[in-house]
């Protein structure tokens, strides 16, 4: 009988996740049914992770606009900007100040109930706070703790800060994206680091837990998100420290099949990557486009020569794909077993018949707003039926329930929270001037 629980039900995570990487990682575990509590600030706002408070029209009218509905920021920007509507599904929002004593007490009380703390603040954020790990696990001696900042936890560059481009750079990443006869500036910014970042985050909860199953004992973990991006690029690093060759960029080209390109189809940017992996395929190929004559020219008859002469091949085969459309290139090169796929815009990628079929986007409510598609889980488990996900919480939209039901403040408690400013749905700088006094505690 199919077990009705996700995997991770029952498990609480505190998120003091920001940016890309940490918030991308948190939803894995979230998705798997762990609750997820974020922990936000009042009094400082989290414009890298929900966004601006405040949005000029200049802003909006350029490419910042596209991030909200219709061009649309609202009256409370940070709960409607797109890159929050993803990262922040499947949480539950709590506000809490960590910068004063009161902060930290509720914070410590948080620990106690919770199995996981997953960050990527920057080095030396919590040092400040002086929520070390040695203190949050005297506050519960089985909670893990999972910490990847930029660089790592110890190192001349720990105190570093940085984004995910800046990890791309550091390792080496950067240098091997583009073309030959381009410089790095013709690049754009990818966010592979923090991607891999906060996938190989989740996965390190994974493994604490099931270490903490087997032996009662949490732990802490640290990671390095530039490190986890060189494991990426082993090719690179394995070919210079083996050969003392270093890989320079090279398109869409690869260096073991060939041909391998991006070619134009017909439409208004449309395009169809094709790889050709070995000489039966080469074979079958020649054939599907017609040009059998090519299968036995001595220039082509294997991957080194087809190597050494592609871009005599490539003309060839941009004329042969320039008048088809290119889901119809796909399909007709796949009916042969041979590797090509659509390079497909975001204006396409909601019809796209694939992910229609595999109910990969998920209608989700804005408040206010509407119904948007969201992405959903990247895998179906047989015995397990996912849940939909759960839209973005605005903010402190969970502080009743983290700090009544979970922490079992009073009624009483709760309301001189709200006075004191730990409490509350709106950034204290957006408050009327005799509203926002700070409290001290």
């Amino acid at each position: 009988m199919a077990d009705l629980r996700l995997p991770l039900e029952g498990i609480r995570i505190i998120d003091l996740t920001i940016v890309w990487a940490g918030p991308s990682g948190s939803i894995f575990l979230g998705d798997l049914g762990a609750e997820l509590i974020r922990v936000e600030s009042l009094q400082h706002p989290d414009v890298n992770t929900r966004g601006q408070t405040r949005i000029p029209r200049a802003a909006l009218d350029a490419a910042a606009g596209g991030q909200f509905p219709n061009k649309d920021p609202g009256p409370r920007p940070w709960e409607r900007s797109a890159g929050f509507q993803y990262t922040g599904r499947n949480k539950i929002s709590m506000t809490v100040d960590l910068e004063r004593p009161s902060g930290i007490e509720i914070f410590l009380k948080l620990v106690q109930k919770s199995d996981v703390i997953f960050t990527n603040y920057a080095a030396g954020t919590l040092e400040k706070l002086k929520l070390t790990y040695p203190v949050i696990q005297k506050a519960n001696p089985r909670i893990i703790m999972v910490y990847f900042p930029g660089f790592g936890l110890s190192g001349p560059y720990k105190y570093y800060k940085g984004f995910g481009t800046n990890m791309e750079a550091e390792s080496g990443l950067t240098a091997l994206r583009g073309y030959a006869d381009m410089d790095l500036t013709a690049n754009g910014a990818v966010f592979q680091a923090d991607a891999a970042a906060g996938a190989m985050g989740a996965y390190l909860v994974l493994m604490a837990l099931h270490y903490r199953n087997r032996t009662g004992q949490g732990q802490f973990i640290e990671m390095s998100q530039a490190e986890t991006t060189l494991h990426h690029l082993s090719q690179a690093w394995f070919e210079y420290a083996m050969n003392g060759r270093v890989l320079e960029r090279m398109g869409n080209r690869d260096l073991h099949h060939a041909p391998q390109g991006v070619y134009r189809c017909r439409g208004e940017d449309n395009w169809v990557a094709i790889t050709i992996q070995g000489d039966e395929m080469w074979q079958r190929f020649c054939g599907a486009i017609g040009r059998p004559e090519l299968a036995e020219d001595p220039r082509y008859a294997d991957v080194v020569n087809r190597y050494k002469n592609q871009d005599d091949l490539d003309p060839i085969i941009a004329a042969w794909t320039a008048d088809k459309g290119h889901y119809e290139v796909m399909r007709l090169l796949q009916g042969q077993e041979i590797t090509a796929g659509t390079v497909i815009s975001h204006r396409e990628i909601f019809d796209d018949p694939h992910l229609q079929a595999r109910g990969f986007f998920k209608q989700q409510e804005l408040p206010g707003v509407g119904a948007f598609p969201h992405p959903g889980p990247v895998y179906k488990m047989s015995k397990t039926p996912l849940k939909e996900p759960r839209r973005a919480p605005t903010l402190g939209e969970h502080n009743e329930y983290v700090y009544k039901t979970v922490l079992g403040y009073s009624d009483q408690e709760y309301e001189q929270l709200k006075r004191d400013q730990q409490v509350g749905d709106t950034y204290v700088e957006l408050l009327p001037a005799a509203q926002a006094q700070k409290v001290a505690s």
